[in-house]
């Protein structure tokens, strides 16, 4: 319009000029009629196209036997664009009826012809009244905890949820109908984003040598992800799963092609190896990720967890040690606190190893611990999906059982913050939250599913698993607690011990792994005072 209106008054100045220099007699008021009716009816016939166009797309769109009548949450910029881009779009398949905002002022007004019809305390009775079948939540600005509140409310009317994937694809324009995806489970457990300190990482990160070990798995590659992208002189994935392996490493090579990156095979339980790697590369950064770490097939095989976790991480410590590395830091979990299975007790272990070379290597050992991350390998959501895609039923192992959650990036975002903290065989603790009950996560994921939990699919109670516990602690009540600049990382004391004793216990635990000892579980709580285990079910 602003352009139509500049180009007119142009043309007018124009004619008016010619006007005088041919001392034309023309009425004065011709100039300003024409400028008038020259706008009018430019912009009436541009916009007479765009009208035209709309009617027929919306009319189309409306009467289409497949489009969804779809409720839209927030009135604000991004609620307006998501309809606007509905209304255009050829692709879309919502038909927009009604809008909730809880901005009082807005209630009762129209937003491109569709009615704003109460807050979100009303969702359930507006999509029962408007017949609802489609819900897009359309408020990039609001907190985790408050965009938790509102699906939750969503959740209840049966209805399909979607959502924006947040506040900065808001600010960049990428708001389209492409952008709009379906509500994850991830969206129901946030937290406020965690915010880490990305210089303080750069500066610990860039040009260093970075090896991660079991850089194929979960946690590990993530670690590689975050890595590349902050300057390393070298990446080193180490792992012993060449598919795993394979996959970080092409995936990284695409994203980051100028990145010195070298992938090697091996396991950290071939002392040999782990030295070779060492001496030739001399890492500076070791992020020690490999590990086995499923609970019920530890219990069944613990010596290969005491192999593999405890002595695994010895040797890649030792290595470290001998070859210079400025820093290590070991991936531990919350189920080293007061174990109940070989898995948590042989983490505890690593800690203490940690703890043993930290007071007398110049290399800064520390360990960061942390609870479960939501889609990892093996993680109870994976499970859940494949449970509800075969229809059922959903198994939960006890109404009451517990867990922290943390997603991937953000987990590894801590470790990498945290490994900028490392000094002295420090604990770090991650702050997981709220923990979440796994029941209700279970009964979330078949709602988000489009199903009734024990309606259209079942949730079976399977009891305790050898080694579970009802819920997972943080760190033990004696290590006590100190904070760090970031708020969500704290500091946790180790415990004292005994060194040259446990020295002593490690080798003769060492003898017992590599024998297949029945033993290894009594060896193991002699040496780990606050394991209690469950009943020995094999070697």
């Amino acid at each position: 319009i602003v352009r139509t209106v500049i180009g007119s008054a142009v043309v007018s100045v124009l004619q008016f000029s010619l006007q005088y220099v041919f001392n034309l007699q023309l009425p004065r008021s011709f100039v300003f009629l024409n400028f008038m009716l020259l706008s009018a009816f430019m912009l009436g016939f541009r916009m007479s196209y765009r009208l035209v166009r709309h009617l027929r797309e919306s009319r189309s769109h409306h009467s289409s036997k497949t489009a969804r009548r779809t409720m839209v949450i927030g009135a604000g910029d991004a609620g307006a664009l998501v309809i606007r881009e509905l209304h255009r779009s050829s692709h879309s398949t919502s038909h927009v009826v009604c809008i909730v905002d809880d901005d009082k002022a807005k209630k009762g007004r129209n937003m491109y012809g569709i009615p704003i019809v109460g807050s979100t305390d009303d969702i359930e009775e507006v999509a029962t009244k408007y017949r609802v079948e489609d819900i897009i939540f359309a408020i990039p600005t609001a907190t985790h905890s408050r965009k938790r509140e509102i699906l939750g409310k969503c959740q209840k009317t049966g209805c399909e949820l979607r959502t924006l994937p947040g506040i900065y694809q808001l600010i960049n324009g990428e708001v389209g109908i492409q952008k709009i995806r379906k509500v994850e489970i991830e969206d129901l457990l946030a937290r406020d984003s965690i915010k880490v300190n990305i210089g303080e990482i750069v500066g610990y990160v860039n040009d260093k040598v970075v090896i991660v070990t079991g850089g194929g798995g979960s946690i590990g590659s993530e670690l590689c992800r975050q890595i590349a992208d902050h300057g390393p002189k070298k990446l080193i994935i180490f792992d012993i799963y060449e598919n795993n392996a394979y996959a970080i490493e092409q995936e990284l090579r695409r994203k980051n092609p100028y990145l010195d990156l070298t992938v090697l095979i091996g396991s950290v339980r071939d002392e040999k190896r782990v030295n070779a790697v060492f001496a030739e590369y001399h890492p500076d950064i070791v992020y020690h990720a490999a590990a086995h770490k499923h609970v019920p097939l530890m219990e069944t095989s613990p010596c290969e967890s005491i192999k593999n976790n405890v002595f695994g991480t010895r040797n890649v410590a030792r290595a470290a040690d001998e070859y210079g590395t400025g820093t290590f830091i070991l991936i531990s979990t919350d189920k080293a606190v007061n174990p109940t299975n070989i898995m948590g007790a042989s983490k505890r272990l690593c800690e203490m190893i940690i703890r043993d070379f930290a007071g007398r290597s110049d290399t800064k050992f520390a360990c960061v611990r942390f609870g479960n991350v939501l889609g990892s390998n093996g993680s109870v959501i994976p499970l859940f999906k494949k449970q509800i895609e075969q229809g059922g039923p959903v198994t939960v192992t006890h109404r009451d059982i517990i867990r922290y959650f943390m997603t991937i990036p953000e987990a590894v975002s801590l470790v990498l913050q945290a490994g900028a903290y490392a000094n002295d065989g420090e604990i770090f603790v991650l702050d997981m939250g709220e923990p979440v009950r796994i029941d209700d996560l279970a009964r979330n994921m078949i709602r988000l599913s489009g199903f009734e939990p024990d309606v259209d699919i079942a949730v079976e109670y399977t009891g305790l698993r050898p080694g579970e516990k009802l819920f997972e602690e943080k760190l033990m009540a004696e290590e006590g607690m100190k904070t760090t600049p970031n708020r969500l990382i704290h500091i946790g004391s180790p415990l004292y011990y005994d060194t040259d004793r446990f020295l002593l216990q490690l080798r003769e635990l060492m003898d017992a792994s590599y024998l297949d000892s029945d033993a290894i579980v009594e060896l193991v709580a002699h040496m780990v005072p606050t394991y209690k285990p469950a009943l020995p079910v094999g070697k």
